[in-house]
Protein backbone atom coordinates (compact mmCIF):
# COMPACT_ATOMS: atom_id res chain seq x y z
CA UNK A 1 0.00 0.00 0.00
CA UNK A 2 1.25 3.45 -0.85
CA UNK A 3 1.98 6.18 1.05
CA UNK A 4 -0.85 7.77 -0.48
CA UNK A 5 -3.46 5.23 0.13
CA UNK A 6 -2.42 5.29 3.87
CA UNK A 7 -2.10 8.83 4.47
CA UNK A 8 -5.90 8.68 2.53
CA UNK A 9 -7.07 6.15 4.72
CA UNK A 10 -6.05 8.33 7.76
CA UNK A 11 -7.75 11.34 6.60
CA UNK A 12 -10.82 9.24 5.94
CA UNK A 13 -10.62 7.48 8.94
CA UNK A 14 -10.22 10.88 11.12
CA UNK A 15 -13.29 12.51 9.33
CA UNK A 16 -15.64 9.61 9.96
CA UNK A 17 -14.38 9.13 13.54
CA UNK A 18 -15.06 12.74 14.46
CA UNK A 19 -18.55 12.69 12.77
CA UNK A 20 -19.41 9.69 14.46
CA UNK A 21 -18.19 11.65 17.52
CA UNK A 22 -19.99 14.75 16.88
CA UNK A 23 -22.79 12.07 16.22
CA UNK A 24 -22.55 10.83 19.54
CA UNK A 25 -21.84 13.84 21.62
CA UNK A 26 -24.74 15.59 20.07
CA UNK A 27 -26.89 12.71 21.30
CA UNK A 28 -25.16 13.17 24.60
CA UNK A 29 -25.81 16.59 24.55
CA UNK A 30 -29.01 16.47 23.98
CA UNK A 31 -29.46 14.22 26.41
CA UNK A 32 -27.42 16.38 28.96
CA UNK A 33 -29.71 19.60 28.09
CA UNK A 34 -32.89 18.96 29.64
CA UNK A 35 -30.45 17.67 32.90
CA UNK A 36 -28.92 20.98 33.42
CA UNK A 37 -32.35 23.49 32.30
CA UNK A 38 -34.87 21.18 34.26
CA UNK A 39 -33.32 18.20 36.91
CA UNK A 40 -30.58 21.08 37.87
CA UNK A 41 -32.52 24.37 37.45
CA UNK A 42 -32.24 26.10 40.82
CA UNK A 43 -34.70 28.87 39.30
CA UNK A 44 -37.89 29.40 40.45
CA UNK A 45 -38.56 28.56 36.81
CA UNK A 46 -39.81 25.90 34.48
CA UNK A 47 -37.54 26.02 30.82
CA UNK A 48 -39.21 23.74 28.07
CA UNK A 49 -38.43 23.98 24.55
CA UNK A 50 -39.67 22.66 21.62
CA UNK A 51 -36.49 21.51 19.52
CA UNK A 52 -32.54 21.57 20.18
CA UNK A 53 -29.22 21.43 17.92
CA UNK A 54 -26.01 21.03 18.83
CA UNK A 55 -22.93 21.62 16.45
CA UNK A 56 -19.64 20.49 17.50
CA UNK A 57 -17.84 21.70 14.56
CA UNK A 58 -19.21 25.29 15.26
CA UNK A 59 -19.46 24.85 19.16
CA UNK A 60 -23.32 26.21 18.98
CA UNK A 61 -26.47 25.81 20.61
CA UNK A 62 -30.04 26.53 18.85
CA UNK A 63 -33.08 25.87 20.54
CA UNK A 64 -36.74 26.96 19.28
CA UNK A 65 -40.28 27.95 20.92
CA UNK A 66 -38.76 28.53 24.70
CA UNK A 67 -41.13 28.43 27.24
CA UNK A 68 -40.55 30.03 30.79
CA UNK A 69 -43.11 29.63 33.69
CA UNK A 70 -42.91 29.51 37.19
CA UNK A 71 -42.63 26.12 38.88
CA UNK A 72 -45.02 26.79 41.66
CA UNK A 73 -48.11 28.25 39.46
CA UNK A 74 -51.56 28.47 40.50
CA UNK A 75 -54.14 26.63 39.14
CA UNK A 76 -56.96 29.21 38.72
CA UNK A 77 -54.65 32.49 38.41
CA UNK A 78 -50.95 33.70 37.12
CA UNK A 79 -48.71 35.11 39.72
CA UNK A 80 -45.05 35.32 38.41
CA UNK A 81 -43.28 35.80 35.17
CA UNK A 82 -44.33 34.27 31.82
CA UNK A 83 -42.34 33.92 28.73
CA UNK A 84 -42.44 32.84 25.21
CA UNK A 85 -39.06 33.18 23.16
CA UNK A 86 -38.96 32.13 19.44
CA UNK A 87 -35.62 31.34 19.34
CA UNK A 88 -32.23 31.24 21.68
CA UNK A 89 -28.65 30.62 19.76
CA UNK A 90 -25.81 29.93 22.14
CA UNK A 91 -22.28 30.92 20.11
CA UNK A 92 -19.22 29.19 21.26
CA UNK A 93 -19.65 27.03 24.06
CA UNK A 94 -17.36 25.18 26.10
CA UNK A 95 -17.81 21.62 25.81
CA UNK A 96 -15.87 20.79 28.75
CA UNK A 97 -17.90 23.02 30.83
CA UNK A 98 -21.22 21.49 29.77
CA UNK A 99 -19.90 17.71 30.24
CA UNK A 100 -17.96 18.32 33.72
CA UNK A 101 -19.58 21.05 35.42
CA UNK A 102 -23.26 20.90 34.24
CA UNK A 103 -22.84 25.25 33.32
CA UNK A 104 -23.22 26.21 29.37
CA UNK A 105 -20.32 28.51 29.16
CA UNK A 106 -20.03 30.66 25.66
CA UNK A 107 -18.66 33.39 24.07
CA UNK A 108 -22.78 35.20 23.28
CA UNK A 109 -26.17 34.41 23.33
CA UNK A 110 -28.87 35.55 21.25
CA UNK A 111 -32.39 35.79 22.14
CA UNK A 112 -34.91 36.45 19.51
CA UNK A 113 -38.17 38.11 19.94
CA UNK A 114 -38.95 37.11 23.95
CA UNK A 115 -42.31 38.09 24.84
CA UNK A 116 -41.76 38.46 28.49
CA UNK A 117 -45.42 39.50 30.87
CA UNK A 118 -45.13 39.65 34.67
CA UNK A 119 -47.84 39.47 37.08
CA UNK A 120 -47.30 40.64 40.26
CA UNK A 121 -49.26 42.54 43.07
CA UNK A 122 -49.20 45.64 44.42
CA UNK A 123 -48.97 48.60 41.53
CA UNK A 124 -45.20 49.07 42.24
CA UNK A 125 -43.27 48.27 39.30
CA UNK A 126 -40.43 46.42 41.96
CA UNK A 127 -41.42 45.62 45.40
CA UNK A 128 -37.65 44.81 46.14
CA UNK A 129 -34.73 45.49 43.95
CA UNK A 130 -33.05 42.78 45.09
CA UNK A 131 -35.46 40.26 43.84
CA UNK A 132 -33.50 40.86 39.96
CA UNK A 133 -30.57 39.56 41.49
CA UNK A 134 -31.56 36.67 43.82
CA UNK A 135 -34.16 34.99 42.06
CA UNK A 136 -32.81 35.81 38.00
CA UNK A 137 -29.44 36.83 37.35
CA UNK A 138 -27.95 34.98 40.01
CA UNK A 139 -29.68 31.37 39.61
CA UNK A 140 -29.40 31.63 35.73
CA UNK A 141 -25.87 32.32 36.01
CA UNK A 142 -25.76 28.67 37.55
CA UNK A 143 -26.84 27.58 34.15
CA UNK A 144 -25.72 29.63 30.89
CA UNK A 145 -22.57 31.92 31.54
CA UNK A 146 -21.87 34.03 28.75
CA UNK A 147 -19.74 37.19 28.13
CA UNK A 148 -22.28 38.65 25.53
CA UNK A 149 -25.83 39.02 25.47
CA UNK A 150 -27.94 39.95 22.05
CA UNK A 151 -31.74 40.46 22.08
CA UNK A 152 -33.68 40.98 19.26
CA UNK A 153 -37.12 42.36 19.06
CA UNK A 154 -38.32 41.90 22.35
CA UNK A 155 -41.84 43.17 24.49
CA UNK A 156 -42.13 43.10 28.28
CA UNK A 157 -45.48 43.91 30.19
CA UNK A 158 -45.82 43.87 34.09
CA UNK A 159 -49.18 43.86 35.09
CA UNK A 160 -51.24 44.31 38.53
CA UNK A 161 -52.81 41.61 39.68
CA UNK A 162 -54.97 44.00 41.60
CA UNK A 163 -56.28 45.59 39.03
CA UNK A 164 -55.48 43.59 35.78
CA UNK A 165 -53.58 46.50 34.48
CA UNK A 166 -50.64 47.34 33.19
CA UNK A 167 -47.60 48.85 35.54
CA UNK A 168 -45.10 48.86 32.78
CA UNK A 169 -45.04 47.85 29.13
CA UNK A 170 -42.28 48.35 26.42
CA UNK A 171 -42.16 47.31 23.11
CA UNK A 172 -39.66 46.23 20.07
CA UNK A 173 -37.08 46.09 22.56
CA UNK A 174 -32.97 45.54 21.01
CA UNK A 175 -30.50 45.14 24.01
CA UNK A 176 -26.56 44.53 23.41
CA UNK A 177 -24.46 43.59 26.35
CA UNK A 178 -20.56 43.26 26.06
CA UNK A 179 -17.94 41.90 28.41
CA UNK A 180 -20.37 40.84 30.88
CA UNK A 181 -18.65 39.46 34.17
CA UNK A 182 -20.57 38.38 36.67
CA UNK A 183 -18.87 36.96 40.07
CA UNK A 184 -19.86 36.22 43.35
CA UNK A 185 -18.70 39.96 44.09
CA UNK A 186 -20.48 41.35 41.32
CA UNK A 187 -23.45 40.09 43.05
CA UNK A 188 -23.26 42.01 45.99
CA UNK A 189 -23.28 44.80 44.40
CA UNK A 190 -25.90 47.52 43.89
CA UNK A 191 -25.44 46.56 39.76
CA UNK A 192 -24.78 42.51 40.30
CA UNK A 193 -23.25 42.30 36.68
CA UNK A 194 -20.06 44.38 35.08
CA UNK A 195 -20.32 45.10 30.97
CA UNK A 196 -18.01 46.71 29.15
CA UNK A 197 -20.63 48.12 26.74
CA UNK A 198 -23.81 48.25 26.36
CA UNK A 199 -26.91 49.55 23.83
CA UNK A 200 -30.48 49.87 24.10
CA UNK A 201 -33.05 50.97 21.61
CA UNK A 202 -36.87 50.36 22.42
CA UNK A 203 -40.16 51.96 20.91
CA UNK A 204 -43.18 52.52 22.47
CA UNK A 205 -42.37 52.59 26.44
CA UNK A 206 -45.76 52.81 28.93
CA UNK A 207 -45.21 53.05 32.67
CA UNK A 208 -47.54 54.17 35.74
CA UNK A 209 -45.61 55.70 38.34
CA UNK A 210 -48.23 56.16 41.22
CA UNK A 211 -52.21 56.44 41.27
CA UNK A 212 -52.03 59.57 39.43
CA UNK A 213 -50.22 59.81 36.19
CA UNK A 214 -48.55 57.97 33.58
CA UNK A 215 -45.77 58.21 30.96
CA UNK A 216 -45.20 56.54 27.54
CA UNK A 217 -41.90 57.68 25.52
CA UNK A 218 -42.20 56.96 21.83
CA UNK A 219 -38.39 55.68 21.75
CA UNK A 220 -35.57 55.36 23.69
CA UNK A 221 -31.90 54.65 22.44
CA UNK A 222 -28.95 54.64 24.47
CA UNK A 223 -25.48 53.90 23.87
CA UNK A 224 -22.63 53.58 26.64
CA UNK A 225 -22.66 57.05 28.01
CA UNK A 226 -25.52 58.39 25.71
CA UNK A 227 -28.84 58.99 26.28
CA UNK A 228 -31.75 60.30 23.24
CA UNK A 229 -35.39 59.84 23.74
CA UNK A 230 -38.50 60.74 22.10
CA UNK A 231 -42.53 62.06 22.22
CA UNK A 232 -42.31 61.97 25.70
CA UNK A 233 -45.47 62.70 27.42
CA UNK A 234 -46.60 62.61 31.78
CA UNK A 235 -50.24 63.00 31.84
CA UNK A 236 -52.71 62.81 34.90
CA UNK A 237 -54.71 59.59 35.25
CA UNK A 238 -58.00 62.27 35.60
CA UNK A 239 -59.69 64.91 34.75
CA UNK A 240 -59.09 68.24 36.77
CA UNK A 241 -62.44 68.27 38.98
CA UNK A 242 -61.15 64.16 39.58
CA UNK A 243 -58.17 64.59 40.17
CA UNK A 244 -58.52 67.55 42.91
CA UNK A 245 -61.24 65.31 44.46
CA UNK A 246 -58.79 63.11 45.30
CA UNK A 247 -56.35 65.59 47.04
CA UNK A 248 -56.04 65.72 50.64
CA UNK A 249 -53.88 68.80 50.12
CA UNK A 250 -53.19 71.79 47.29
CA UNK A 251 -51.32 70.28 44.94
CA UNK A 252 -50.01 71.26 41.24
CA UNK A 253 -51.11 69.13 38.96
CA UNK A 254 -48.86 68.72 35.75
CA UNK A 255 -49.19 67.86 32.22
CA UNK A 256 -45.61 67.55 30.55
CA UNK A 257 -45.25 66.84 26.91
CA UNK A 258 -41.65 67.04 24.81
CA UNK A 259 -40.49 66.52 21.28
CA UNK A 260 -36.87 65.14 22.39
CA UNK A 261 -34.50 64.93 25.14
CA UNK A 262 -30.93 63.86 25.01
CA UNK A 263 -28.19 63.21 27.39
CA UNK A 264 -24.29 63.67 26.59
CA UNK A 265 -21.12 62.08 28.56
CA UNK A 266 -23.44 60.43 30.99
CA UNK A 267 -21.60 58.54 33.63
CA UNK A 268 -23.54 56.60 36.29
CA UNK A 269 -23.53 53.87 38.66
CA UNK A 270 -23.10 52.94 42.35
CA UNK A 271 -19.42 53.97 43.95
CA UNK A 272 -19.57 52.63 47.90
CA UNK A 273 -23.24 51.71 47.17
CA UNK A 274 -24.45 55.47 47.06
CA UNK A 275 -25.88 55.72 43.65
CA UNK A 276 -24.36 58.65 41.21
CA UNK A 277 -25.12 60.56 38.46
CA UNK A 278 -23.50 62.60 36.14
CA UNK A 279 -23.98 63.97 32.45
CA UNK A 280 -22.21 66.69 30.76
CA UNK A 281 -25.40 68.18 29.26
CA UNK A 282 -28.78 67.34 29.05
CA UNK A 283 -31.10 69.35 26.26
CA UNK A 284 -35.01 69.23 25.73
CA UNK A 285 -36.70 70.26 22.61
CA UNK A 286 -39.90 71.68 22.27
CA UNK A 287 -41.29 71.04 25.81
CA UNK A 288 -44.93 71.67 26.24
CA UNK A 289 -45.82 72.02 29.97
CA UNK A 290 -48.78 72.72 31.84
CA UNK A 291 -49.13 73.52 35.77
CA UNK A 292 -52.14 73.72 36.66
CA UNK A 293 -53.59 74.83 40.94
CA UNK A 294 -56.86 74.58 42.18
CA UNK A 295 -57.58 76.10 45.49
CA UNK A 296 -60.11 74.00 46.93
CA UNK A 297 -58.48 70.97 48.73
CA UNK A 298 -56.95 72.52 52.08
CA UNK A 299 -53.64 74.41 52.28
CA UNK A 300 -50.35 72.78 52.18
CA UNK A 301 -48.84 74.42 55.06
CA UNK A 302 -45.70 72.15 55.53
CA UNK A 303 -42.69 74.37 54.69
CA UNK A 304 -41.42 74.85 50.70
CA UNK A 305 -37.82 74.90 50.60
CA UNK A 306 -35.87 77.21 48.32
CA UNK A 307 -34.29 75.29 45.17
CA UNK A 308 -31.14 75.96 46.93
CA UNK A 309 -32.11 73.58 49.82
CA UNK A 310 -33.97 70.99 47.82
CA UNK A 311 -30.50 70.30 45.51
CA UNK A 312 -28.49 70.57 48.50
CA UNK A 313 -30.94 67.70 50.60
CA UNK A 314 -30.93 65.01 47.58
CA UNK A 315 -28.93 62.04 49.17
CA UNK A 316 -26.55 61.13 46.30
CA UNK A 317 -24.06 62.81 44.08
CA UNK A 318 -25.82 64.30 41.19
CA UNK A 319 -24.06 66.97 38.72
CA UNK A 320 -25.41 68.55 35.28
CA UNK A 321 -23.15 70.66 33.49
CA UNK A 322 -25.48 72.08 31.72
CA UNK A 323 -29.11 71.83 30.92
CA UNK A 324 -31.04 73.50 28.36
CA UNK A 325 -34.62 73.93 27.29
CA UNK A 326 -35.11 74.62 23.73
CA UNK A 327 -38.39 76.61 22.21
CA UNK A 328 -40.49 75.19 24.67
CA UNK A 329 -44.03 76.62 26.10
CA UNK A 330 -44.84 76.90 30.16
CA UNK A 331 -48.69 77.38 30.97
CA UNK A 332 -49.43 78.26 34.58
CA UNK A 333 -53.21 78.40 35.36
CA UNK A 334 -54.82 78.97 39.14
CA UNK A 335 -58.53 78.53 40.18
CA UNK A 336 -60.31 79.36 43.17
CA UNK A 337 -62.83 76.68 41.73
CA UNK A 338 -64.54 75.67 39.06
CA UNK A 339 -67.27 78.31 38.55
CA UNK A 340 -65.05 81.33 36.88
CA UNK A 341 -62.74 79.44 35.03
CA UNK A 342 -58.95 79.28 35.68
CA UNK A 343 -56.34 82.07 35.31
CA UNK A 344 -53.58 81.84 33.15
CA UNK A 345 -50.34 82.78 32.34
CA UNK A 346 -48.23 82.18 29.43
CA UNK A 347 -44.94 81.93 28.69
CA UNK A 348 -44.42 81.13 24.55
CA UNK A 349 -40.87 80.52 23.30
CA UNK A 350 -39.43 79.75 26.35
CA UNK A 351 -35.47 79.17 26.02
CA UNK A 352 -33.82 77.83 29.49
CA UNK A 353 -29.81 77.75 30.20
CA UNK A 354 -29.00 76.40 33.67
CA UNK A 355 -24.93 76.09 34.56
CA UNK A 356 -23.16 74.02 37.54
CA UNK A 357 -26.42 71.88 38.60
CA UNK A 358 -25.36 69.82 41.49
CA UNK A 359 -26.71 68.05 44.12
CA UNK A 360 -25.07 69.00 47.96
CA UNK A 361 -23.31 65.54 48.66
CA UNK A 362 -20.28 65.67 49.24
CA UNK A 363 -19.39 68.53 48.63
CA UNK A 364 -17.28 71.64 50.48
CA UNK A 365 -17.08 73.61 47.32
CA UNK A 366 -19.56 74.44 44.68
CA UNK A 367 -19.87 77.14 41.77
CA UNK A 368 -23.50 78.80 41.59
CA UNK A 369 -25.73 77.57 39.72
CA UNK A 370 -26.46 80.36 37.07
CA UNK A 371 -29.90 79.78 35.12
CA UNK A 372 -30.95 82.65 32.37
CA UNK A 373 -34.18 82.63 30.37
CA UNK A 374 -35.46 83.98 27.66
CA UNK A 375 -39.33 84.20 26.27
CA UNK A 376 -42.27 85.56 25.31
CA UNK A 377 -44.85 86.31 28.48
CA UNK A 378 -48.40 86.30 27.71
CA UNK A 379 -47.74 85.34 24.01
CA UNK A 380 -46.47 89.08 23.20
CA UNK A 381 -43.90 91.23 25.51
CA UNK A 382 -40.08 89.76 25.86
CA UNK A 383 -39.13 88.24 29.66
CA UNK A 384 -35.55 88.00 30.17
CA UNK A 385 -34.81 86.87 33.30
CA UNK A 386 -31.14 85.96 35.13
CA UNK A 387 -31.26 83.65 38.68
CA UNK A 388 -27.95 82.74 40.54
CA UNK A 389 -27.73 80.94 43.77
CA UNK A 390 -25.31 78.42 45.31
CA UNK A 391 -26.31 75.27 46.47
CA UNK A 392 -24.15 74.78 49.63
CA UNK A 393 -25.35 78.66 51.00
CA UNK A 394 -26.88 77.76 53.98
CA UNK A 395 -29.16 80.99 54.17
CA UNK A 396 -30.71 80.03 50.60
CA UNK A 397 -29.42 82.99 49.54
CA UNK A 398 -30.16 84.08 46.14
CA UNK A 399 -30.16 87.13 43.46
CA UNK A 400 -33.23 87.48 40.59
CA UNK A 401 -33.44 90.16 37.93
CA UNK A 402 -35.39 90.35 34.80
CA UNK A 403 -36.79 92.32 32.39
CA UNK A 404 -40.33 92.74 30.37
CA UNK A 405 -40.80 95.20 27.53
CA UNK A 406 -43.61 96.41 25.80
CA UNK A 407 -45.79 94.53 27.66
CA UNK A 408 -49.97 95.65 26.73
CA UNK A 409 -51.35 94.90 30.53
CA UNK A 410 -54.72 94.14 29.17
CA UNK A 411 -52.78 90.85 28.08
CA UNK A 412 -53.09 89.95 31.95
CA UNK A 413 -57.32 89.93 31.30
CA UNK A 414 -57.32 86.09 31.36
CA UNK A 415 -55.23 85.98 34.46
CA UNK A 416 -56.48 89.26 36.49
CA UNK A 417 -60.18 88.75 35.75
CA UNK A 418 -61.45 85.25 37.09
CA UNK A 419 -58.70 85.77 39.82
CA UNK A 420 -58.72 89.14 40.73
CA UNK A 421 -61.68 90.01 39.32
CA UNK A 422 -59.89 93.10 37.86
CA UNK A 423 -58.65 93.98 34.21
CA UNK A 424 -55.89 96.93 33.43
CA UNK A 425 -55.30 98.39 30.00
CA UNK A 426 -52.11 100.58 29.23
CA UNK A 427 -48.48 99.60 28.12
CA UNK A 428 -45.52 98.57 30.68
CA UNK A 429 -42.71 99.86 28.31
CA UNK A 430 -40.28 98.50 30.30
CA UNK A 431 -40.50 97.11 33.86
CA UNK A 432 -36.92 95.78 35.47
CA UNK A 433 -36.51 94.07 38.85
CA UNK A 434 -33.92 93.29 40.70
CA UNK A 435 -34.12 91.19 43.88
CA UNK A 436 -31.74 89.67 46.87
CA UNK A 437 -33.59 87.11 49.00
CA UNK A 438 -32.62 83.96 51.37
CA UNK A 439 -35.47 81.90 53.56
CA UNK A 440 -36.55 84.71 55.21
CA UNK A 441 -36.36 88.25 53.38
CA UNK A 442 -36.61 89.46 49.96
CA UNK A 443 -34.98 92.98 49.74
CA UNK A 444 -34.07 95.18 45.96
CA UNK A 445 -35.48 97.83 43.76
CA UNK A 446 -37.51 97.99 40.78
CA UNK A 447 -38.57 100.18 37.89
CA UNK A 448 -41.08 100.82 35.37
CA UNK A 449 -42.13 102.77 32.74
CA UNK A 450 -45.45 102.88 31.40
CA UNK A 451 -48.54 104.76 29.34
CA UNK A 452 -52.54 105.31 30.00
CA UNK A 453 -52.47 102.59 32.84
CA UNK A 454 -56.57 102.25 33.93
CA UNK A 455 -58.05 99.83 35.93
CA UNK A 456 -61.35 98.36 35.73
CA UNK A 457 -63.07 96.39 38.79
CA UNK A 458 -66.14 93.79 38.39
CA UNK A 459 -68.60 93.21 41.00
CA UNK A 460 -68.34 90.21 43.09
CA UNK A 461 -71.39 88.68 43.11
CA UNK A 462 -71.94 89.62 39.38
CA UNK A 463 -68.52 89.25 37.67
CA UNK A 464 -69.23 90.07 34.64
CA UNK A 465 -70.25 93.48 35.40
CA UNK A 466 -68.55 96.88 35.89
CA UNK A 467 -67.99 98.09 39.58
CA UNK A 468 -68.29 101.77 37.69
CA UNK A 469 -67.29 103.45 41.22
CA UNK A 470 -65.25 101.46 42.73
CA UNK A 471 -63.39 101.56 39.24
CA UNK A 472 -63.31 105.19 39.44
CA UNK A 473 -62.08 105.69 42.62
CA UNK A 474 -58.87 103.29 42.24
CA UNK A 475 -58.24 105.47 39.22
CA UNK A 476 -57.90 108.34 40.96
CA UNK A 477 -55.17 107.15 43.15
CA UNK A 478 -53.25 105.40 40.23
CA UNK A 479 -50.76 107.15 38.60
CA UNK A 480 -51.57 106.70 34.92
CA UNK A 481 -48.08 108.16 33.25
CA UNK A 482 -44.44 107.70 34.10
CA UNK A 483 -44.12 110.49 31.66
CA UNK A 484 -41.32 109.20 29.64
CA UNK A 485 -39.06 108.14 32.72
CA UNK A 486 -38.37 105.53 35.09
CA UNK A 487 -40.45 105.29 37.84
CA UNK A 488 -38.63 103.50 40.63
CA UNK A 489 -39.36 101.94 44.43
CA UNK A 490 -37.36 99.80 47.22
CA UNK A 491 -38.97 96.67 47.65
CA UNK A 492 -38.67 94.39 51.39
CA UNK A 493 -41.11 91.43 51.49
CA UNK A 494 -40.56 88.65 54.30
CA UNK A 495 -40.98 85.10 52.98
CA UNK A 496 -43.96 82.76 53.81
CA UNK A 497 -42.17 79.78 53.99
CA UNK A 498 -45.63 77.61 53.22
CA UNK A 499 -45.78 78.74 49.88
CA UNK A 500 -43.01 78.45 46.72
CA UNK A 501 -40.11 80.33 45.40
CA UNK A 502 -42.66 81.63 42.86
CA UNK A 503 -45.17 82.71 45.35
CA UNK A 504 -41.80 85.34 46.62
CA UNK A 505 -40.94 86.15 43.55
CA UNK A 506 -44.47 87.00 42.53
CA UNK A 507 -44.85 89.33 46.16
CA UNK A 508 -41.65 90.84 45.58
CA UNK A 509 -42.79 91.95 42.06
CA UNK A 510 -46.66 92.74 42.76
CA UNK A 511 -45.13 95.18 46.05
CA UNK A 512 -42.53 96.87 43.66
CA UNK A 513 -45.61 97.71 41.38
CA UNK A 514 -48.17 98.75 44.35
CA UNK A 515 -45.31 101.51 45.04
CA UNK A 516 -45.08 102.29 41.95
CA UNK A 517 -48.37 102.72 40.47
CA UNK A 518 -50.17 104.09 43.85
Amino acid sequence: MSIYKKIAIGVISVFIFVILLNIGLNYWIKKQLPVIIEEKNKTAYNINYEKVEVSLFSQNIYAETLLVHPKNQPKDAKNGLYSKIESITIKHFNIWDLAFRDVIKAESIIINKPRVILYKKGEKLLNNSKSIKTEIIEPFRKIVAVSNIYLNDGTVDVVSLNTNKPIFSIKKIIVKLEGILITDTTLKEKIPMQFEKYTLVCDSLFYKPSHFYHINIGKISTENNYVKINNFSSIPQYSRREFVKRLDKEKDIYTIKLDSAEINKMDWGFKNDRFYFKANSIVMNHVDANIYRNKIPADDLSKKYLYNALLRKIKFPLQIDTLQIKKSKLVYEEEIDFTKGPGILNFDRFNLRALNLRSGFGLKKNADVKIKISCLFMKDSQLDVNWNFNVLDLKDSFHIEGTIADFNVAAMERFSKPYMNTTFTGTFNKYHFNFYGNDDVSKGNASLEYDDLKVKLFKKKKPEKVAKLKSAIVNLFVKNDSKDKPKNADVEVERIKEKSFYNFLWRSIAESLKKILI
